[in-house]
């Protein structure tokens, strides 16, 4: 189940991100993944929920966004959508000489909320 080891190594990204921004918590996290990727994104939704649980990205909304997988047909010099590895080309029926996307598994973007300077929240609420 490498779906658990990839939702670790976003959830370590995700947190040094949001410690570099001073951020109180991970509202969003947008993941792209590969239809050719071989990942489970049901399996890897459930690892991130158990792996964020009582940390910085407990309450982040998980974005999954599905990439096409995408061959090249020499014979026709066409570019293709790929469901399967195994697709051929729906001019010719070759099989693609190249495979030109579909692996990415990469995360693209954070939404984070600042911390709030605790010194003014002090002032602000001190009684004279």
């Amino acid at each position: 189940m490498h779906e658990f080891s990839l939702a670790s190594e976003v959830v370590k990204i995700a947190a040094e991100e949001a410690a570099k921004n001073n951020a109180r918590l991970v509202s969003e996290i947008a993941v792209e993944v590969g239809d050719l990727s071989g990942v489970d994104t049901g399996a890897f939704q459930s690892a991130m929920e158990i792996l964020s649980e009582g940390s910085i990205l407990d309450k982040a909304r998980l974005n999954i966004i599905r990439i096409k997988g995408k061959g090249f047909c020499q014979s026709c010099n066409l570019e293709f959508e790929m469901d399967h590895r195994i697709d051929a080309c729906p001019v010719c029926n070759s099989f693609p000489s190249e495979i030109r996307g579909g692996y990415e598994f990469r995360v693209v973007s954070l939404t984070i909320e600042e911390v709030q300077d605790e010194t003014f929240m002090i002032q602000k609420h001190k009684r004279s």
